[in-house]
């Protein structure tokens, strides 16, 4: 699967990630982008559903039967200002792929290239999942309510990671990224005159008091030597408040005050138990202050992302196929687990999946820049490596899955 360091594609690969990363679209709105994939696929003589989940596109290289194993790309930009002084700068004011969703559909039209060229050595079928919204849209639910992934027995997906060099990959078995929600919380007090606070219920003390008291669900509740132990990181967890509004003015104290924030952890379990927390201590630390307090979680609007847990028999997997593409001491495969969420976790509820960080370490003297960052670049050297690595992945599952059925039904027959 060594196509995609042809130069011509290489460049080919270039051009399409720099015409999307030009031209960044937010959830479900991912209208050009869908269109550029889709003329993409006419080109390689790639079939494909559309649309599918608004603007989803689903394309299916092999035999059209099974077994089906799924790569997936997600498609959304994010509302920030870029802020890389560069010929190939977002065109859209206040939007830029600075999560390397542009990358990330590139190696999977990569992908796609290297596997058309292979069609016939296919056996069974991938289907590539161009999805939109992952970005807080939970666009992966919609994906598998549209029934497009109901034969997959298995999910693959890529991610670039600036901190990780050119050339290297990271996941590990079990979790490798955190669930996570939101919540926001109304309290009420009574606003008067800032110079006599007696006559008034400050809200803004009580929220204070709130907030700090948070904290403590995780310096006073955890066990601070639990993350030590590598096998117990389900039990790690994270409690931020990122919003705090209240009043306009100097001189008031005002009637109410509005706090809001993230809560992330290993396991369902503990997002559970941090959910009843954060209620209780909003609702009793604004009382002691006099004060009324409404909690609410926002699932509904911010979908909650559940744990990202990496299937193991997906683990020993990658590890042979990665290996053997980039050689052992370029794999990590105790990649420690990062806080952040990801709607791959959905689809790993249903389907074995398995989430893979790609090095793409830019060679800029710049200060290393995180994703999410207005201030991201990517080294496009990786792009052939990510298509690369995605090809080889569901040729070698569909091989394995084969002569796993084989063994089962040759043992069967023995039997008999």
């Amino acid at each position: 699967m060594d196509s995609a360091k042809k130069p011509e594609v290489f460049d080919w690969m270039v051009k399409i990630r720099r015409k999307i990363h030009e031209n960044p679209e937010l959830r479900y709105e991912e209208f050009e982008t869908s269109k550029l994939i889709r003329e993409e696929l006419d080109q390689l003589g790639i079939p494909y559903k559309h649309p599918v989940a608004v603007t989803g596109v689903i394309g299916f290289i092999g035999t059209g039967s099974s077994p089906f194993v799924a790569l997936r790309a997600d498609m959304d930009a994010l509302p920030i200002q870029e802020m890389v002084e560069w010929e190939h700068k977002s065109k859209v004011p206040g939007k830029m792929h600075a999560c390397g969703h542009d990358a990330h559909v590139t190696m999977l039209l990569g992908a796609a290239k290297i596997l058309k060229q292979h069609e016939k050595e296919i056996q069974g079928t991938v289907v590539l999942v161009f999805q939109p919204a992952e970005e807080g849209g939970a666009g992966a639910k919609k994906i598998l309510d549209a029934g497009a992934l109901d034969n997959v027995t298995a999910i693959f997906a890529l991610h670039v990671m600036p901190d990780i060099p050119l050339g290297e990959v990271a996941s590990r078995s079990g979790p490798i990224l955190a669930g996570g929600g939101a919540f926001e919380a109304i309290i009420t007090g009574k606003g008067g005159h800032a110079a006599i606070p007696q006559h008034s219920i400050d809200p803004v003390l009580a929220a204070s008091n709130v907030i700090i008291s948070l904290q403590h669900l995780v310096s006073r509740e955890a066990d601070p030597l639990e993350p030590q132990n590598f096998k117990a990181v389900i039990l790690s967890s994270v409690v931020t408040v990122t919003k705090f509004q209240g009043g306009g003015a100097s001189n008031v104290i005002p009637d109410y005050v509005t706090i809001g924030g993230t809560f992330r952890a290993f396991s369902k379990g503990r997002l559970e138990q941090l959910k009843q927390r954060i209620k209780q201590v909003v609702i009793g630390q604004a009382a002691v202050q006099r004060c009324n307090a409404t909690v609410r979680f926002l699932d509904e609007t911010v979908p909650f992302y559940p744990p990202t847990v990496n299937d193991e028999e997906l683990h020993k997997l990658f590890v042979d196929v990665a290996g053997n593409l980039l050689g052992i001491n370029k794999v990590n495969t105790v990649k420690t687990p990062i806080m952040a969420s990801e709607d791959f976790a959905l689809y790993q509820e249903v389907i074995p999946g398995y989430f893979i960080m790609l090095g793409v370490k830019s060679v800029s003297p710049n200060p290393l820049q995180s994703l999410h960052s207005p201030y991201l670049t990517i080294n496009e050297d990786a792009l052939p490596c990510g298509a690369a690595l995605h090809a080889s992945l569901a040729t070698t599952y569909l091989i394995k899955y084969q002569q796993n059925v084989a063994t089962v039904v040759g043992k069967y027959h023995d039997e008999l």
